[in-house]
């Protein structure tokens, strides 16, 4: 092994963030190390403090990066054997859209003391939905005006992205935008950290902050029609240059080898958004296959040879997801998370006390009851918006719903109905691109709940129609960072001149797939089209009662 040559993937997810030491020469996956957030999501009040946030906040503590970076990459190398020497190159996977507002060194606004009790100092997380009415202001502007970048987007802006975020601070905090010098995504801050240089990546710039390769951002004539003291976002606080995918940020620092652990002079990656780096560990490299990143929320991942004005995508981005492609980008905003909420606010004490009474989790419990019903036999039917809506509505101010329960339902009939729901999102999804000429006849799977949810695996394909394989990692996002560094490293270094040659050797599917089952999908399809009814009457004008009820618990909060 001594002479072996390694990347290292680091990857930042919403709860956690994982080191994962990887041989370049096949792909094995040597070492590795999670840590979660000491702070986790921050939702409801700043640390250590009695401010109180509102509803629809997601924040986080720029220092758990720190910490969880300073334990997992000595951790990962340990369990490995490998020496930092021996590490060729790195990359770096972030939640996104994940923005910090900072000063022009690129230290968080919430690392001063005197702005510890300001929440817009703070970083947003991805699913940071606050910024709504921003995101639909934005929206309306730029069909106003007739503005080219709206197409890219499915014709809506979302409020989880960077633009509306920052209109949120200049509207609720004035000050705090002011002091702010610049808005860093969390990856490429991560970056900065490991090379002391920012590095704007394409990805996350071109996904969600509305920048595209040959048009740019949107034009200052633009962010001044929306608010005139908006017309310095762009010049002023966003770094003017973007990188591409597979581009070298810089080496790391002696002062970040000697914080982390790393050899300095080691090459470092330009950043990518989580879901995206996870193609290319899967072997999704070419037009025709579609990735479906699935954990706490869903992304599904498509290439084109062509720049199409797709309607109800999240995103078309030029060499976003593979070089040499344009990445379409779509994706449901709760999945996993909507399981969690369920489990930890609907599930009775005796399935708990079952559960615990077999050695099980309430999720294996729940799983295996649910396992034994057919499609159809619950009467029950659901929308899977608990998070909003990302594709192909782009609204965050919808939410879930649960239809014909009887007094008769069962715990683990309502937890097969939201499976459910999310696999008829996915169908929304993936019918909505092929429509508009985004091909998906291959579709690959990867993330905890591919890993660990065989139940969810088979429905999505009895839902689908259509056989999904699984990547053979099961930290894919990670092994796809590790990927990006080996490329970074270049042949010369012991790694690849490109993403395919690494995936050739580094990447890869197991032997085992999820086939649709023709009877459940005949069933399926009955249901689906009932999911779109009630899609399109709650999602499409029919009624705007979930937007009402949003509305009233606002006031009422307030009060």
């Amino acid at each position: 092994m001594l002479k072996d040559k390694f990347a290292l993937g680091l990857d930042f997810g919403t709860e956690s963030a994982r080191a994962l030491v990887v041989n370049v020469s096949n792909g094995e996956e040597v070492g590795q190390a999670v840590m979660d957030y000491p702070h986790g999501v921050i939702d409801e009040r700043l640390p250590d403090s009695d401010v109180v946030l509102e509803p629809e906040w997601a924040l986080q503590d720029p220092q758990d990066y720190i910490e969880v970076l300073r334990r997992i990459v000595s951790e990962s190398l340990k369990e490995a054997g490998v020496s930092p020497e021996q590490i060729v190159g790195i990359g770096v996977d972030f939640t996104s859209c994940t923005v910090m507002p900072t000063d022009a060194n690129g230290v968080p606004l919430c690392m001063y003391e005197d702005l510890r009790l300001q929440p817009h100092a703070w970083p947003k997380l991805w699913k940071h939905h606050a910024a709504a009415p921003e995101a639909e202001e934005i929206t309306a502007k730029a069909l106003e005006r007739g503005e080219r970048f709206l197409e890219r987007y499915g014709g809506k802006i979302s409020s989880e992205w960077l633009f509306p975020k920052a209109l949120q601070v200049l509207r609720e905090a004035p000050e705090i935008y002011q002091r702010a010098a610049k808005f860093i995504e969390g990856g490429d801050w991560i970056v900065m950290q490991l090379t002391g240089r920012e590095r704007r990546s394409a990805c996350q710039a071109g996904y969600k902050a509305m920048w595209d390769r040959d048009e740019g951002y949107p034009s200052r004539e633009f962010l001044a029609a929306v608010d005139p003291r908006f017309v310095d976002m762009v010049d002023g606080k966003l770094a003017p240059d973007v990188y591409p995918m597979g581009t070298c940020a810089g080496e790391v620092t002696p002062e970040a080898a000697e914080a982390y652990g790393l050899r300095a002079g080691t090459p470092v990656a330009v950043a990518v958004i989580d879901a995206h780096v996870a193609a290319p560990a899967a072997g999704v490299v070419r037009p025709g296959q579609m990735l479906m990143i699935m954990g706490t929320s869903l992304c599904h991942m498509a290439l084109h040879k062509e720049k199409l004005p797709v309607k109800g995508v999240a995103g078309v981005v030029a060499d976003g997801i593979i070089p040499g492609f344009y990445g379409y980008e779509a994706g449901q905003a709760a999945v996993g998370d909507i399981f969690v909420w369920y489990v930890r606010n609907g599930v009775p004490a005796a399935y708990e006390q079952e559960a615990s009474a077999q050695g099980k989790t309430v999720y294996a419990l729940l799983e295996e009851k649910a396992g034994t019903l057919r499609p159809g036999q619950s009467g029950l039917l659901a929308l899977d918006w608990w998070n909003g809506n990302r594709s192909i509505l782009m609204d965050a101010s919808l939410s879930g719903m649960l239809l014909g329960c009887t007094l008769d339902t069962k715990p683990e009939e309502i937890y097969r109905a939201l499976i459910e729901a999310t696999a008829f999102g996915t169908r929304v999804i993936i019918e909505n691109m092929e429509a508009q000429g985004i091909s998906a006849e291959e579709l690959y799977a990867c993330g905890g709940l591919a890993e660990r949810n065989p139940l969810l695996m088979q429905i999505y394909a009895d839902v689908l129609g259509r056989e999904i394989r699984v990547a053979r990692s099961s930290q894919a996002c990670a092994l796809g960072a590790a990927m990006w560094g080996a490329v970074v490293a270049g042949a010369e270094r012991g790694g690849y001149d490109t993403i395919q040659q690494a995936a050739e050797r580094m990447s890869g599917v197991r032997e085992e797939s999820y086939k649709p089952r023709a009877e459940s999908h005949a069933i399926y399809t009955e249901l689906y089209r009932e999911y779109v009814a009630l899609h399109d009457y709650f999602g499409r004008g029919g009624t705007d009662v979930m937007r009402r009820l949003k509305a009233l618990r606002e006031r009422v909060s307030k009060v």
